[in-house]
């Protein structure tokens, strides 16, 4: 673990996409720095289960990112049960289906923007209020797909460009406010998006080892050294675990 002593006691994090990958270990990690976590995904059963493992301090709420009305009831029920809303990760995302533009089916491509850039909008857009009362922190689960074409990721690019651009105007217009926005941007990592990935043998990143990936664990490490005012500097960005800096910054190498 990187950053053992960060103490994050009387703070509340939301997280969506929660379930399993990036999520659950951000859940797990939060909770372990001594959070509150609200785990928002789908998928009651997995929820419930790493809720029960977490104990008292995690809250299982299930909803669809992509539906306003259950984001807004996620965020309102984390604040009746926990009392505030300090820290929002916006990490539910797909990649799947992978296909050529002149491929794609349009529904599935208009979904994946839903969930992938209409989400995190609704989930910024129920928790600012409640953030800027006592300055909070969004981080949004980004990619270096929202600045390099990649074949068949039409739709993955597009929506991480897109959340790219929300995370500088979140920024532009709450900083003055105490509330904090930064992307993470953490390379290939070992969930289950990598098998959709594998199977679709298109572009270069289908093509990579598993051993090539890195684990959800690191990434939730980082998301959770981004909570902290020790990564301001970073506000406004992408952080991105792919270069020497960034890993510098978070611990897990030495320059």
């Amino acid at each position: 673990m990187l950053n053992p002593d960060i103490n994050l006691a009387q703070k509340t994090a939301l997280i969506t996409g929660a379930s399993r990958g990036i999520g659950a270990a951000s859940a797990k990690r939060l909770a372990k720095a001594g959070a509150n976590v609200v785990l928002f995904a789908r998928t009651a059963a997995e929820i419930e289960s790493l809720a029960a493992d977490i104990g008292d301090t995690a809250l299982a709420v299930t909803g669809d990112v992509s539906q306003w009305d259950e984001v807004e009831r996620a965020v309102n029920q984390c604040v009746q049960h926990f009392g505030s809303l300090d820290v929002l990760v916006n990490n539910a995302g797909v990649i799947d289906p992978v296909a050529r533009i002149e491929d794609a089916d349009p529904a599935s491509w208009s979904q994946v923007v839903d969930i992938n850039l209409k989400g995190p909008f609704y989930a910024i857009r129920a928790a600012l209020p409640h953030l800027k009362k006592q300055g909070g922190v969004v981080i949004n689960v980004s990619s270096g797909a929202a600045s390099n074409a990649l074949e068949g990721w039409s739709h993955y690019c597009a929506t991480k460009a897109g959340l790219y651009s929300l995370t500088l105007c979140v920024h532009k217009e709450n900083a003055q406010h105490g509330v904090r926005c930064v992307g993470i941007s953490p390379g290939t990592v070992a969930t289950d998006m990598q098998h959709v990935i594998k199977s679709s043998a298109m572009n270069p990143v289908s093509q990579l080892d598993w051993s090539q990936h890195i684990s959800p664990e690191i990434v939730a490490d980082a998301i959770t050294w981004l909570c902290t005012e020790a990564s301001s500097e970073f506000d406004g960005t992408d952080f991105s675990l792919k270069t020497e800096e960034g890993r510098a910054a978070l611990g897990w190498v030495k320059v």
